[in-house]
């Protein structure tokens, strides 16, 4: 498989799904760089410095500080570039108002439940 994007941005407050979900991008070739970082917020400032410009974002619901649904609100306000950005919601959730609300959302493509698969990276490829 070809790379598909050139940068991910993997936002989850969980050191071992970031280690997963981080090993199954990494063995599939959908990006080449792979950010991590473990704060909705850190993510945040990262974006509104332009310290990173990614092209998709797997965001989790569930984190301290911030949630998923309140980075939106956020990212909404920063002042970038969002139509090349896809977002993906990565969730264990299975509460049905997150899946509504990511639905909802202008900026959320898809919700995928986690953990992440090979086959479910393969589907998201342009």
């Amino acid at each position: 498989m070809a790379i598909c994007f050139k940068t991910c941005l993997l936002i989850d407050d969980n050191y071992i799904d970031n280690f997963v979900t981080r090993k199954i991008i990494e063995g599939s070739n959908f990006a080449e760089n792979i950010i991590v970082v473990r704060s909705a917020t850190e993510a945040i400032d990262s974006l509104r410095d332009g310290l990173v410009k990614p092209d998709v974002i797997f965001l989790d619901v569930r984190m301290p500080q911030m949630s998923g649904f309140e980075f939106l609100e956020e990212y909404d306000k920063i002042n970038i570039s969002k139509d090349d950005i896809k977002i993906f919601m990565l969730s264990s959730s299975l509460d049905p108002m997150d899946m509504r609300k990511s639905s909802d959302n202008k900026y959320i493509t898809q919700f995928i439940h986690k953990p992440l698969t090979q086959k479910a990276l393969e589907e998201l490829c342009p």
